[in-house]
């Protein structure tokens, strides 16, 4: 065999070696979409006025940790909607302090002072929309990182809608979307509040509120003071029935979600499972503040946001805490792994509503599998049967090309750990065809030649150097189409123009490469000299 021959026949087989070691195995390496696997489709919206409203609670709560450090009095700050709060019962002669501090933390915002007593805030239309945009980035970027927790291999989350306000979700072969589904659309939102205690209470580490807002109202004299909201708390009794108990709350958190460095599973002094959180250094400085101004006191645990809050627990302060705490909660191991999953990952700054849900099963997505491979190899068998019949010994070199083209996309798409899906068997499937034509434009060629008197080596030259042109051109015209359908594209259009894109360049080194060197191994094992070709 000529040297030349010999280095190309050398790449080749690197070629192929390094394809199956890619594909190989093809269960551990070929990763199945959603179609094909199984899974859940979950769609969600994201409420952008309650991410409004989120960004108005931390604002006060901001406020009203900075005026009790500052010694400003007030007797509370009570939200007006979801973009206007107001001060109340703020000392007139201390209006200066309380207007420089407005001005540091709020300097946007358009703010006025109603009476001696009251400051009035609005937050800016331009604000609200940039808090809207920001919370459904946040909200994809959370999403994502609960997910990659959860281990779930190639999900897909995406924005989808004019305002990207919507959230595709697709997690192939999670065994358990329900789960799933909870640790995303929770918000995981932890407040530590104080409780605001009735008139009158003399014990108040044994005190537990009633079971009714109105009950509550009434211990209050019929209304709520100005720094005080209720927040309910799901109790579950001896019986398995559950109960309701409403709990008067400072509207002021000590700490909210933000102001956690770590979450992890551990366990209460009894040995039941529980949450245990670390502080930034100056959320523990507060938190000392507050326990120490608490003790023999309870402090209420909040997870949610908006009107979805609900306590988890409401300990009492038996010692001063700082920059340490735990969350009891009656968790079974897994509830406990859990909620410290979406702690560690970061609230999620809005509500989301599921709009859309499905579940795939994994029987489906074999019936999918046995149906694309049935069909690829229905095709592949009449390609053959065609080249072979009418190209006759030449057919049989389209045909080592054509399973070669088939392992190089296999061997890519292990490689780039790519995803699988339905419409990515369509595109292999079609990636046959079009490699084929590819070498019917050649022979064609050859045969050409060949009736205008050529030799065959000169006939196979100009056969492959004449067609190179057209095939190219054809490739790159559907690489584009391609490019465009992945770029704009969802999931299942981004896995067919991957494939395609794949197949298209690896039938040009299949097609015009491999090809050509088989003839050229042709006249080097029948020395040289052919006189016919069996085209």
């Amino acid at each position: 065999m000529p040297r030349p021959l010999l280095w190309k026949f050398g790449l080749i087989v690197a070629v192929v070696l390094g394809s199956v070691y890619c594909v190989y195995p093809p269960q551990e390496r070929i990763h199945l979409g959603l179609d094909l696997r199984g899974g859940s489709h979950i769609l969600m919206e994201v409420d952008t006025e309650s991410a409004v409203r989120f960004e108005l609670d931390l604002t006060l709560t901001r406020i009203g940790q900075l005026m009790k450090e500052r010694s400003l009095r007030y007797e509370g700050i009570v939200p007006l909607g979801t973009r206007r709060f107001e001060i109340r019962g703020a000392d007139p002669a201390q209006a200066e302090a309380v207007r420089a501090l407005l001005r540091e933390q709020i300097s946007t915002w358009f703010v006025e002072q109603a009476e001696p007593a009251v400051w009035r805030a609005t937050m800016p239309e331009d604000l609200a929309q940039s808090v809207a945009h920001n919370a459904i980035e946040t909200s994809l970027k959370t999403i994502r990182q609960r997910i990659d927790a959860l281990g779930v291999r190639e999900p897909l989350v995406q924005s989808q809608g004019l305002r990207g306000q919507r959230i595709l979700i697709q997690l192939p072969g999670v065994e358990d979307p329900e789960r799933a589904k909870d640790i995303i659309v929770d918000p995981a939102l932890l407040e530590w509040k104080a409780v605001s205690y009735p008139p009158g209470i003399a014990d108040y580490g044994n005190w537990f509120p009633p079971a009714s807002r109105e009950a509550v109202l009434q211990l209050f004299g019929g209304r709520l003071p100005d720094d005080t909201e209720l927040v309910p708390q799901r109790l579950v009794l001896a019986d398995g029935t559950t109960q309701s108990a409403w709990w008067p709350l400072k509207r002021v958190s000590v700490v909210v979600g933000r102001d956690l460095v770590r979450a992890y599973r551990s366990q209460d002094a009894w040995g039941s499972p529980a949450v245990s959180f670390e502080l930034t250094q100056d959320a523990g400085r507060r938190f000392r503040v507050a326990t120490q101004e608490n003790l023999g006191r309870k402090m209420a645990i909040v997870l949610g946001i908006g009107e979805d809050k609900e306590v988890v627990s409401a300990p009492v302060i038996e010692d001063v805490i700082r920059d340490q705490g735990i969350i009891h909660g009656n968790f079974t191991i897994q509830e406990a792994e859990d909620l410290a999953l979406k702690l560690r990952s970061g609230a999620i700054p809005a509500k989301l509503s599921i709009i859309e849900e499905r579940t795939v099963g994994p029987s489906l997505g074999r019936d999918s599998i046995r149906a694309g491979v049935s069909a690829a190899l229905s095709g592949f068998a009449g390609v053959l049967l065609f080249m072979v019949v009418y190209y006759r010994l030449a057919g049989v070199n389209a045909v080592v090309a054509l399973l070669l083209n088939v392992l190089l996309v296999l061997g890519a798409l292990g490689y780039f750990q790519a995803t699988l899906t339905l419409p990515g068997i369509a595109g292999l499937i079609l990636t046959i065809g079009m490699a084929v034509d590819s070498n019917v434009l050649i022979f064609e060629r050859i045969r050409e030649e060949l009736r205008l008197g050529k030799t065959v080596r000169s006939a196979v030259e100009q056969g492959f150097g004449r067609a190179f042109t057209t095939i190219l051109d054809c490739n790159v015209t559907t690489l584009v189409a391609a490019f465009f359908l992945f770029t704009y594209g969802t999931g299942p259009v981004k896995g067919f123009a991957v494939t395609l894109t794949v197949g298209l360049m690896a039938s040009m080194f299949t097609a015009v490469f491999v090809s050509r060197q088989l003839f050229e191994l042709g006249f080097a094992l029948r020395g040289g000299r052919v006189e016919t070709l069996s085209i």
